[in-house]
């Protein structure tokens, strides 16, 4: 009992780090469980990681070069990089089987022991130190290796098109940014256009009231016309802050870093579909990397399986030792002896399991439940690409509807405009009138920026539903 106290003692003070806390429930169903202060500790995240690199803040980028600087910085692309890296390391694993396995070995004993003879208790003292090589090689598992080196081949293919799928998702999310930023400057011109014309209307209204030919109500009017657009511009140019901010962060780059887009007045537009839907439902079909690489772990579950049955057979091995012993012996005070010399065996064995608790029944039944599971996937995943391909095909016709319409209404706006400020000149219209055709105007300027904007992004996110994007990427800067 004395010596337990001191051993309990000493076991809570080794244990007394944050691992060592205990673990306890919230204490009311209405309140947040507070984790203990220590153990608080190993809950903090990391310092976040300093900008690593700079983009001149003079530059107009083009999609191409924004696409290339989040190919090269985006963490996610990283991350799929070092997957495919340990797919391709585990295919090295699975094929060193192949090879057989040869280990240095140094023994070193020494001994003493009493040996009785005649009565007589004789002392001896022996030693002994053996440097040898051992080798193991398996000869033959039915499929076993060969099964593990195809099922990792295939988990590396699919880690591969994971790879590209990273980057054909990369791609869309810079194209969505950009395409966004876009339409929030637009919009942010569009505001600035609607507020010079409400200035252009409030000045017109000033001056008439001067000359006695404009009332005040008028010119209130007109004011409060001029405050809404300046209030308008505001919003726009808060929303393009957090568009320029959203695409920043995809380029792994802090949201208020500097730096220039190319202009969407230099975009081409497209004018109409190059595909039916149909032709676009089969090429997503065949090119899409998410599916491919669900087809490749299928192929991957086949050699599992395959992998898994040869643990039904026997394997052949052959191992062996080949090195020199030196050993040492000397009894009771009598000179000692020394003797040395080469040393080797060398074994073939034959292993059969005949019962192992169904392990192997269980790991076969694992395998082909993973593979059907796949293939479920793969039927889902079919499903899903056509009916995100139609979505996205005719959300794209929807868009070059909009975009004709939109057109149109600009110009009616631009006409009907100029047609009320000149007939209010003239005396046959009133302020409320001007004030009118002005906003018709702001609404269709900014519905002619959403419109433009908006069909290159449905034509990005068609080519993103199709798998063109990585089959066919923009050029990127300096190629």
């Amino acid at each position: 009992m004395k010596g337990f106290i001191p051993l309990f003692v000493l076991l809570m003070c080794s244990c007394s780090g944050p691992s060592c806390i205990a673990q306890k429930l919230p204490a009311a169903p209405d309140s947040l469980w507070q984790a203990p202060a220590k153990a608080k500790l190993n809950l903090k995240l990391p310092p976040p990681p300093l900008q690593t690199y700079s983009v001149p803040s003079e530059k107009a980028y083009t999609l191409g070069d924004l696409i290339d600087l989040a190919e090269q910085h985006n963490p996610a692309t990283r991350f799929a990089w070092q997957r495919a890296k340990a797919r391709a390391a585990r295919l090295g694993i699975a094929r060193s089987e192949w090879y057989p396995t040869i280990a240095a070995l140094a023994v070193a004993s020494t001994a003493r022991a009493r040996v009785l003879l005649n009565s007589t208790f004789y002392r001896q003292t022996y030693g002994n130190f053996s440097p040898e090589l051992h080798a193991e090689y398996l000869v033959l598992d039915f499929g076993g290796r060969s099964g593990a080196i195809d099922a990792a081949r295939w988990n590396l293919l699919a880690s591969d098109l994971n790879f590209n799928d990273t980057h054909r998702r990369i791609i869309f999310q810079v194209m969505s940014a950009y395409y966004q930023l876009l339409n929030a400057e637009g919009l942010r011109q569009a505001a600035e256009v609607s507020l010079r014309n409400a200035r252009a209307v409030e000045a017109d209204v000033q001056d008439r009231l001067k000359h006695g030919l404009a009332t005040k109500p008028d010119f209130l009017e007109a004011q409060a016309s001029r405050a809404q657009a300046e209030y308008d511009l505001q919003a726009a140019v808060g929303a393009e802050q957090i568009a320029h901010g959203n695409l920043a962060a995809v380029l792994d780059l802090p949201a208020d870093t500097p730096f220039e887009v190319q202009n969407v007045g230099t975009l081409h537009v497209p004018t109409k579909l190059a595909d039916s839907v149909q032709a676009e439902t089969q090429r997503a079909l065949k090119q899409r990397p998410d599916l491919t690489a669900l087809l490749a772990k299928v192929k991957a579950a086949n050699a599992t399986i395959r992998h898994q049955r040869s643990a039904y057979f026997p394997t052949l091995s052959l191992g062996g030792d080949a090195g020199e012993t030196r050993q040492y012996g000397q009894q009771n005070l009598l000179p000692p002896g020394y003797a040395g010399g080469e040393t080797w065996d060398a074994s073939l064995s034959l292993k059969w399991t005949l019962f192992d608790g169904g392990l192997r029944r269980n790991e076969v039944a694992q395998a082909k439940a993973k593979r059907a599971a796949t293939e479920a996937q793969i039927d889902t995943l079919r499903d899903q690409i056509a009916n995100e391909v139609w979505a996205a095909h005719i959300d794209v016709e929807t868009a070059l509807r909009q975009r004709q319409a939109a057109l149109a209404l600009m110009e009616s706006a631009e006409q009907s405009y100029e047609a009320a400020r000149d007939s209010y000149n003239y005396g046959v219209r009133n302020i409320v009138d001007v004030i009118s055709a002005q906003k018709a105007l702001a609404r269709a300027q900014a519905e002619d920026v959403t419109a433009r904007t908006e069909l290159l992004l449905q034509t990005a996110k068609l080519a993103f539903q199709t798998g063109d994007l990585i089959a066919s990427q923009p050029a990127k800067a300096g190629h």
